[in-house]
Parts: structure tokens; sequence; C-alpha cells
């Protein structure tokens, strides 16, 4: 075999903290040290998943290193299943272990692993490469049951698909039975032709960081340290040197050798891309563009016929018409500017969906509400105009953002939603997923607990530590803040050595989930842009993308939120309550301006009330004595941190405006300039 000119070993099956409970090398900290050191190339190699892909890929491209994309997915054989390590080579092998890597999710019961059936594998092999596999792999679990004949004829028939795409992984990291694995594997390369390569099974950055990381294990396996009958790994599952790599594996050149040449052969990595939507153009009705003009000047007809009771032949002289047609205008050419007329016209069509089948919809909620198009199209039952709210606030030209509204369904029928959704867009229609992180408090009781200390200890400890989630604190944070803790660890060993681990372990994901809200929809079957996921534990009707919000979104997919609102359900209990005894109660037409609702407001017994419920606001409201709708808007959008110490400052306008509107025109002129230093009037503006 000729000598590579590229003698840099290259780490291709790194896992990084999508290795869930397994993998401790952050993709941010990989991305400085390729950086620092110049690394070449570099493997993402994550065990079932492949959600770190795309982040991986762009972070690591920006150090100036070649990302590699693989994964190692669970295949089953008879009765036999392991992980296997697949990497793309190019985008139709990106493709290949996208589809593997959904179907091992999708296609399963509810009891079983996520797998995919080894016969797939075969069916699946273009432009994709294919390894051995460690020695608690699938092989690896065939070696150690002694079935050798089985194993020769797989190796066989996996060359004959994959040819010199499959290769035989050498690996030592002084593991158990490893040694074994290897001479069985040289042996089996020289009688079946099929090519070596050395390779490290890398967990975290360095060596300092074995005992941490032999926590995170037992923190995922549920078991104890200082077990004896549990999976333990040696301390050179580290990202070694290119020295220590060629030392290491200098007996065998051609497994080193391999190596060196392997990043030649791929040449793809996921790029970010701009978004995508269902085309919902048609040959009868025209294009998005056409079709939202249309339907935004049908509903404003409607909204003045309904709620302002002009006539469609009175219309064209009515000049509050010609006002809100010509925001209706100005808001339309921003929107199909922006390319975004097939977001409004999904996101309408399964809220009209919603009301016509008796699933409470919310009247509109956030920026989203100062869009006039969104209210024509009953996206919204909020008039922006009557409000002032602004609609630069929602899209700005100037500002390129998704639109993003947030529509509240009843609780108890969004599923009916979600059911909609699958009918008319089928296997392209998805939920989130998301990752839940060893924070502050959560290591310290996790180590704390796999260390076998006490449960009070730990508790007690714990909640040394601040939760406050407006202002996180990281450990170390809260360590400084804290000197009952740094006297414990100072004087306590187990409590010194619970935080030195727990430090270690901060910020790596320690669980799947799926986002409360989020669902995304593509203009294509999802498998073919994105890896999905299905959580067999929770009862959901759709599957989730494998990638986050972040890259989800970077892969082109666009988010629709479906906030479940308990308040929504109890309100049209309610509303069916009243019914019985005034049948033509409807709660789209209660008066805003009720002296009663606001007295109530006032007295601050809002308990159970959505948004205005917790023992802030009720002081808030009890201070403010709201007596307009637009202070509770006020309230609720000052209720934050950071705007809400501007409280008492509207607090105090306001109590000065309820005085001028009380006084005559001569104390209002003369009172605003003792006020204010100045003759200006001032006019509502939530926006």
């Amino acid at each position: 075999m000729s000598e590579s000119l590229n003698q840099n070993f290259n780490h291709l099956k790194v896992h990084t903290q999508y290795s869930i409970c397994e993998g401790a090398a952050k993709i941010d900290d990989l991305q400085e040290y390729c950086k620092s050191n110049k690394i070449k190339s570099l493997g993402i190699s994550d065990t079932s998943n492949l959600c770190g892909a795309l982040e991986f890929a762009e972070k690591i491209s920006k150090s100036g290193t070649q990302p590699i994309i693989g994964t190692q997915i669970n295949f089953k054989l008879n009765d036999t299943t392991g992980l296997l390590p697949l990497f793309a080579l190019n985008e139709t092998g990106y493709k290949n272990i996208i589809k593997l890597s959904s179907n091992s999710y999708l296609e399963n019961d509810e009891l079983s692993d996520p797998h995919v059936n080894f016969d797939e594998l075969l069916k699946s092999s273009d432009g994709v490469s294919v390894f051995s596999g460690t020695v608690l792999g699938l092989f690896g679990k065939l070696f150690d049951k002694g079935k050798f004949t089985e194993i020769n004829e797989i190796y066989s028939k996996i060359k004959e698909v994959f040819g010199d795409r499959f290769y035989l992984e050498i690996q030592r990291h002084n593991d158990t039975n490893e040694n074994g694995f290897e001479k069985f594997n040289l042996k089996k390369s020289v009688e079946l032709e099929i090519p070596i390569i050395a390779t490290n099974e890398v967990f975290y950055l360095s060596k300092d960081m074995h005992e941490a990381h032999d926590a995170l294990i037992c923190i995922g396996n549920k078991t104890y340290i200082n077990e004896k009958n549990r999976l333990k790994l040696s301390d050179q599952h580290y990202l070694k040197t290119n020295s220590e790599m060629t030392e290491l594996f200098a007996d065998i050149p051609e497994a080193l050798e391999n190596n060196y040449n392997f990043p030649l052969r791929c040449n793809f990595r996921p790029l970010f891309s701009n978004p995508i939507l269902p085309n919902i153009s048609t040959d009868k009705d025209g294009n998005a563009d056409d079709l939202l003009t249309k339907y935004s000047l049908e509903g404003l007809r409607d909204k003045f016929l309904k709620v302002f009771n002009v006539k469609d032949s009175e219309l064209e002289n009515d000049k509050n018409f010609l006002l809100y047609k010509e925001r209706l205008d100005h808001e339309l050419s921003i929107i199909i500017k922006m390319k975004y007329s097939s977001y409004f016209l999904i996101v309408s069509d399964y809220i009209k969906w919603a009301k016509e089948n008796d699933i409470p919809v919310g009247p509109g909620r956030g920026s989203g509400a100062g869009s006039l198009v969104a209210w024509c199209i009953s996206i919204t039952d909020v008039d922006p105009i009557k409000f002032n709210l602004i609609f630069e606030r929602f899209l700005n030209p100037d500002r390129i953002s998704m639109p993003d509204f947030d529509i509240d369904f009843c609780e108890d029928k969004r599923d009916l939603v979600f059911e909609y959704l699958t009918k008319k867009y089928k296997d392209s229609v998805a939920h989130i997923i998301t990752f839940g992180k060893l924070k502050a408090r959560m290591v310290i009781r996790d180590v704390g607990r796999v260390m076998g200390l006490p449960y009070g200890f730990i508790d007690s400890i714990s909640k040394m530590i601040p939760f406050d989630p407006s202002r996180p604190q990281n450990l170390t944070q809260c360590i400084a803040g804290e000197p009952r803790l740094q006297k414990l660890i100072n004087e306590d060993t187990r409590v010194k050595k619970l935080t030195e681990l727990s430090l270690k372990l901060e910020g790596l994901n320690r669980n799947v989930a799926t986002h409360a809200a989020g669902v995304v929809i593509a203009d294509k079957k999802l498998t073919e842009v994105v890896p999905l996921y299905k959580d067999t534990s929770a009862d959901l009707l759709l599957p989730s993308t494998q990638f986050d919000m972040y890259s989800a979104e970077n892969a082109g997919l666009i988010k629709f939120d479906f906030l479940g609102l308990k308040t929504l359900t109890v309100i049209n209990n309610t509303q069916k309550l009243v019914r019985k005894k005034d049948k033509k109660f409807n709660i789209e037409e209660i008066d805003f301006d009720d002296q009663k609702v606001f007295d109530l407001l006032s007295s601050g017994k809002t308990v159970g009330l959505f948004q205005i419920e917790s023992a802030g606001m009720r002081e808030a409201l009890l201070h403010m004595k709201p007596n307009h709708i637009e202070d509770i808007i006020a309230l609720v959008a000052l209720y934050r941190p950071g705007p809400m110490s501007n409280i008492p400052t509207y607090n105090k306008t306001h109590i000065w405006g309820n005085y001028l509107s009380r006084a005559s025109n001569a104390d209002c002129s003369k009172t605003l300039r003792i006020y204010c230093g100045s003759s200006r009037s001032f006019k509502k503006s939530n926006g």
C-alpha cells in the first residue's frame, strides 16, 4: 500500500453530548479543540441518534476542520441486537443513515429498544460506509456468545454489498474481551480480504474526565459507582493525540493507513437551509400570494359587516374601511416580499378547522396579535388597529426572522388538531425533540445518588443551590455565592468529590423529551430532511425530529406552536353552562367595559384567572386598580423580569390618567403642563 500524504490520525468515533448519559464531549469544546490544535478532520458517531449532526457539521467546519457525519444504530440479527457504526460518504449516504436512524424508532413496538432489522442495512448501502463496531457492539456480542461461524457469514455478506466500504475495526482501550476480538478480526481480515481500520471510541476530551464519565454512565444505567457487576470502561476513551494513536497502532500500519485516508472518501456535510414550507398553490386558485391576498380582503369585508355593521356596498366610501385597507395592503406587501404567505395560510387553515370542529382556540397572544392580516384570516380575534398594535413587532423586513404565532388550543382537544395535521400533511409533520440537561441542582442530585450518598444529605446540599429560572446560575456561580457550601467542600471529602464530579458533568444532556408545543411541517417527507425520533413512553400521535428547535429551523423546517391551555377548556365548559340559561350567550361578544369585572380585578381576588393569578400579579392588581382592558394588557406585558420595575411608574401615570379623565378641559391642560412640563397630548399604544 502506498504511503499516505496525510499522516494525521482521524478520530472518527466521537460521542458528543447527544449520546445521552454516555458522551461527555460537548460540541462547543470540540470546536475549540479543533481550532486550537489545527485538527484536519473529526467524525461524530453518537449512539442511536443523529441529533447533533447538523450542529456538529456547522461548528466543526467553522474551526477549519472537516466534519465526518456518522452514527451508531442498533441492528437486530436473529436473537442478537447491537450497534454498528455507519458513516455518510456523500449526500445519498446521509439520507440513507437518516432513514435507518428514523426507522429504528418509528418501526418498533413500544416494548423494544430502538433497532432496525439487519436486512434493512443491506438495502440502504449506497453512499454508506459501515464499520464492524466495538467489543460491545453487534459483532462483539456475537463474538462473546461464540457465534464465530455466524460472524464469518455476515462479514462475507456485508462485504458483498458494501465492498471496500466495509472495515473491520481495531480498537485498543484495554476494555474487557477487546484483545481477543482484535485477534479474531485480524484473522478474518486476511481470510475474507476485508480492510482493517484503527479507531478510538471517544467519550470525553481529556483523560482526567474518566472518573466523572464513569459517574455519567451510572446515571444513565441507574447503577452505583461502587457496584461490581456494572458497565465499566477503561480510562483510554479520551481524545488522544496523533502521536499517541500512531504509537498505539505502530505494529499494524495498515490500520493506521486506512484511518489516515478515510476522510478522503467523505465529501458531504449537512448545510443550513432556507425555510421550506408545503406548496399550497393550485392551478385553480393560484399561488400562495394570490390566495393570501384574496382571503385577507374577503376577511376584512366580512369583519366590517359583522363588527362595524358596514354593508359591502358602502365599503368603498367608508373612511374607516379605507384606513384598514391601507394597513392590510402594507402588511401583505411585507409578507409577500418576505415569502411567508404559505405560513399564514397554513396557520389559518388549522385554526379555521379547529373552530369549525368545536375546538376552542385562543384569541391570539404575543406580537402576532399586531397583524391585521392575521385578524382577517381568523388566526387571531384581536383587531390590531383598535388596540394600536404594531405589525412591525411581528414582521419587520429590516430584521429578518421567522414569523411565530403562539396559538392556544383547548387542552382536552389539542390532539384532535394533531390528528388533522397528520391526515393533511401525512409524514411531513412532527413534534420537536428537547433535551433535559444536568443543570446545577440536578447534577448534584444525580451524582450524589450514584455515589451512594444518603438522600437527605444530598437534598440538603442541593437546596443550598438557588433556583431562579429567570436568572439561572451555573454551579461555579452557586458555590461562589454560598458560604455554607464552600465550608462543606473544605471540611467534607464526600462533598468535595461530589462537586468536583458535578462541575465536570454540568451542562451535559441527561434525557430526551418532546417540545411542549412545537410542531414542524415540511414540503416533503420529513425523513428526507431530518432524522426522526419516537418516544414510546409518551402517548403522542406524531413522531419528533431528532434535531432540537434550533437545528430543525437551521435545516429549513418551520416551527408552529400549538399550546394546550386549560383555561380555554374551563371557559368552554363555563360557556356551555351559561347557555343552559341564556342560549344566546357568546364569549366572543362580552363587554370589555363591564365595571363589575374591573372591581373584581382591583380586589386582587383573581386565583384561577389565566396570567393574573400569581401572588405577585394579585398584589400588582391591588396597586394598579385597573379600569380599562388596556390596563390588563399593560400589566401582563410588564410583569416579567426587567420591565416589572416599571409597573409603579405605569400605576402613577394610570392614576393621573383617571384624574384627568374626570377633570375639566381647563384643569386637564393646566395639570398636564405641571406634571409633564409641556402641553403634549398622549394616546394609548399597546404595540
